[in-house]
């Protein structure tokens, strides 16, 4: 089964080109589209941004979940996955470290397709880069994430919050051969873990050395 992810720099919407690649691996007529985000003031006033671009290209049906009060989503017929962005360390707590993350993973493999926004971007690899820029903290942070993808750190508004130094450092401590610095408006589309397509402005593709 072919697994696709979907990584953006900054807020939603989507891109045209990944917007509607996304859509069209989404079943339709067998589920919906889940979009996870917290429960903060005014959320539902946002999901416009994520869904908008969708529903041109024919999406229609959206479900939200809020990470503070789901679960699971054992039972539920999802057919794509939207990780909104945000406080990265809560979408980390959430997600990565309860029994939902699991339940995303095992979807991806099965073929269904994730799309994450910033801090759902950056919880996607195996290890979570979390910026001092992104917690308005004074150290650099590595997390355990999601996993479903590998070789690869990903570093969010990467030239707004300068985070090249950043993104190296991560590489080098977790013996990670490749980063993606993702600008504000940039995304990539990655196939069983390989670059499809990129899109936006602009996508930063940083190379370390073979580890031995």
């Amino acid at each position: 089964m072919d697994q696709h992810l979907f990584l953006f720099g900054g807020s939603p919407p989507f891109g045209r080109i990944h917007g509607k690649q996304f859509a069209s691996l989404c079943n339709q007529k067998n589920g919906h589209v889940a979009i996870f985000c917290l429960n903060r003031k005014g959320w539902q006033t946002y999901m416009p941004k994520y869904q908008h671009i969708l529903e041109e290209e024919g999406v229609t049906d959206f479900r939200y979940y809020l990470l503070e009060e789901t679960n699971s989503i054992r039972s539920e017929k999802i057919t794509g996955i939207i990780i909104c962005g945000g406080d990265t360390l809560s979408y980390h707590h959430y997600i990565v470290t309860k029994r939902v993350g699991e339940e995303i993973k095992q979807l991806f493999q099965e073929g269904v397709p994730i799309a994450g926004f910033s801090a759902g971007a950056l919880i996607c690899s195996e290890y979570c880069m979390v910026s001092p820029s992104d917690y308005k903290g004074d150290k650099l942070m590595i997390l355990n994430g999601l996993g479903i993808l590998q070789d690869y750190i990903i570093a969010a508004h990467y030239s707004k919050w300068n985070e090249k130094q950043n993104l190296l450092a991560v590489m080098t401590e977790t013996k990670t051969e490749k980063g993606l610095g993702l600008d504000d408006e940039a995304s990539v589309y990655l196939k069983n873990g390989h670059i499809e397509s990129l899109e936006g402005k602009n996508v930063h593709i940083e190379k370390g050395w073979s580890f031995e």
